[in-house]
């Protein structure tokens, strides 16, 4: 008989491409996941991971049972839902992942919810950019993930997640404060086509909607400074160096030397809540939704 503890094991290494990996996904040393791992070969008769360099790799037959593993670890975590929502009561743990904005603008407020609603959930959480928790969530690494995307601009979400709408949050531009439009009441994109702008870093997915947006409006962006951190590229703002773009979630006052001027052509960001599909029946993961959304609600603009 397989064991499942050695089959989630296996599963694990496979998700993250290496035993180091597998250790901080399951929470256990190194040692640990490699004498699982001598277990499961004894257990079938196989060599499962053979050296690659430094690293390791699955053997073919490593990458057969991983297949496997994979739908039965898929399938248990189906059955456990199945039994937590049977039971209707909202206990255990459910771990949660953020980008930063929504980390500092709807976390605590809803963590703060299921503590009193719910005293015997242990909430987990960890600062992701949307992207990385995506994957985490695909992995298993993570319940549920906090991620966006744009009005002119949807990011599609994977096979085997599910997701549910938290708030719209609009956006506006930073400028500094002695610029000549920092007075108005709106602007048009097209006032900012001679300015430089601090940007997202590239690669990401804000970074690429930036590029879109601005392209769009006919400006070509000269983008001097690469921040992926709010706070950071309104610091850049203040000091003269640029202008940038900056949803109202978790902004703020406004720093000192920094306007903030609503766009004509409305600039709002989707925020979604995702989960796996075979999850989809944990109380916990309902209950945590329904936080998010609870403080969510009137935030949305």
């Amino acid at each position: 008989m397989l064991n499942l503890e050695r089959l989630r094991t296996l599963d694990a290494v496979a998700r993250h491409g290496s035993v180091s990996g597998a250790a901080d996904g399951l929470h256990v040393t190194t040692s640990a996941v490699s004498q699982q791992l001598s277990k499961l070969e004894r257990e079938v008769g196989q060599q499962l991971l053979a050296k690659n360099g430094r690293g390791v790799r699955l053997t073919d037959a490593g990458l057969l049972l991983a297949e496997h593993a994979a739908r039965i670890v898929s399938q248990v975590e189906l059955a456990q839902a199945d039994i937590e929502a049977q039971r209707g009561q909202v206990v255990g743990e459910v771990r949660i992942a953020a980008f930063p904005t929504a980390a500092r603008g709807l976390l605590p407020g809803a963590l703060a919810a299921l503590r009193t609603d719910h005293p015997d959930l242990r909430v987990r959480t960890a600062e992701l950019e949307p992207e990385q928790g995506i994957r985490e969530v695909l992995r298993g690494d993570a319940d549920l993930a906090l991620v966006l995307d744009w009005s002119n601009k949807r990011a599609p979400v994977p096979g085997g997640l599910e997701r549910a709408h938290i708030l719209d949050d609009a956006a506006d531009v930073a400028l500094p404060s002695g610029h000549p439009l920092a007075a108005r009441d709106e602007v048009d994109l097209v006032d900012f086509g001679d300015d430089e702008w601090v940007s997202w870093p590239e690669g990401e997915f804000c970074h690429d909607w930036l590029m879109f947006t601005l392209r769009s409006q006919g400006i070509e962006p000269r983008i001097s400074h690469f921040v992926g951190e709010h706070h950071t590229q309104l610091a850049l703002v203040a000091a003269g160096l640029g202008v940038c773009v900056t949803p109202r979630l978790g902004r703020g006052l406004a720093p000192e030397g920094v306007a903030f001027v609503p766009v004509r052509q409305k600039m709002r960001r989707h925020i979604y809540a995702t989960w796996r599909s075979d999850a989809d029946r944990r109380p916990s993961i309902r209950a945590a939704v329904e936080a998010l959304r609870g403080v969510g609600r009137p935030l949305s603009s």
